[in-house]
């Protein structure tokens, strides 16, 4: 899904608790949800469509 985005630099950053502090905070740890900080640029675009390094 992130790859069809045309980002370049992709980086999976750290484990965040999303739901820490939350009323559902229980039943997500009991299915153990998490989400993660993803880091990634858009590269600049010419306007024939191709990527500018």
């Amino acid at each position: 899904m992130i790859s069809g985005a045309d980002l370049i630099g992709i980086e999976l950053a750290g484990q965040v608790d999303t739901f820490g502090g939350a009323s559902g905070e229980e039943k997500a740890r009991q299915f153990g949800t998490s989400g993660y900080a993803i880091r990634a640029f858009k590269p600049a675009v010419n306007p024939d469509r191709r990527i500018v390094p």
